[in-house]
């Protein structure tokens, strides 16, 4: 009697690649230009596990019974539930935390490695990709920030880039108190301030027209696909994308007096 055993297709999972010599060497050539400039500020380097406990991810989780929603997820053999690190920003939280008694203050470090986001693959978008994170934790002023300006530009001249990029230098605590003059302060809404940062963060991909989707009910894009919104008004989109649309302008400084009077002013 014949086998009908069925074969298995040999595929690969959207949204990962399989990656050959030709794309490993320049990314190991570039990586090592980065670790260079970083470790010339006096960043040294720390290594967390693929793996967290799913509670240390935080602000990323819906308040579901499965946490999957975003992340990859698991239970291990205690019914801890762990999962694939979305980002390089969360291991350091809580490193820094586990660690603190013997870290010093400030603490800089840099990071690299792969993450891991459960969402729909797309056009220059996977759900396995690389980040090179450094930070400065605990530092008292700004002078932290410029440095990280600095060396975000050295990086990129070491990079070839020289002359071909703009630093462009956001505070969020100007963007929170856009978040609460529209209503979204306080930490019942954490989730929707999440969800409206999303959205802002796809303005140079989607356009205003796009946000204002995702700021409202939410957007379909071309696949069919269906993204729930922030469930904002008319009037509180129409605050952020004027927000947005100001800082993509750069007016110049009596402009700006102007604006922000009557931005908060309603």
């Amino acid at each position: 009697m014949a086998d009908r055993t069925p074969l298995i297709e040999a595929r690969l999972p959207r949204g990962f690649e399989d990656r050959a010599p030709a794309d490993i060497a320049p990314v190991d050539r570039m990586i090592a230009t980065i670790r260079g400039v970083y470790e010339r500020y006096g960043f040294d380097p720390i290594e967390t596990p693929l793996f967290e406990y799913t509670e240390a991810l935080g602000k990323f989780l819906p308040d579901t019974d499965r946490p999957n929603a975003g992340v990859f997820s698991l239970q291990d053999d205690d019914e801890q539930w762990m999962s694939l690190r979305y980002d390089l920003t969360a291991p350091l939280a809580r490193y820094f935390a586990q660690h603190y008694d013997r870290l010093p203050k400030p603490f800089r470090s840099y990071r690299a490695g792969y993450v891991f986001r459960n969402e729909k693959p797309g056009p220059g978008r996977f759900r396995q990709f690389m980040q090179f994170d450094a930070d400065t934790v605990g530092a008292a002023g700004p002078e932290a920030d410029a440095e990280m300006c600095m060396m975000m530009a050295d990086t990129m001249d070491a990079l070839g880039l020289a002359g071909k990029y703009v630093v462009k230098v956001n505070s969020r605590k100007v963007l929170d108190g856009v978040l609460e003059a529209i209503g979204l302060g306080g930490e019942d809404k954490a989730g929707q301030r999440l969800t409206v940062l999303r959205a802002i963060d796809k303005l140079d991909r989607l356009g205003p027209e796009g946000v204002s989707q995702l700021l409202g009910a939410g957007r379909k894009d071309e696949s069919g696909d269906f993204t729930k919104g922030a469930g904002l008004d008319a009037a509180a989109i129409g605050r952020i994308l004027a927000y947005v649309s100001f800082q993509a302008d750069a007016a110049d400084g009596a402009d700006k007096v102007a604006f922000w009077e009557k931005f908060f002013a309603g």
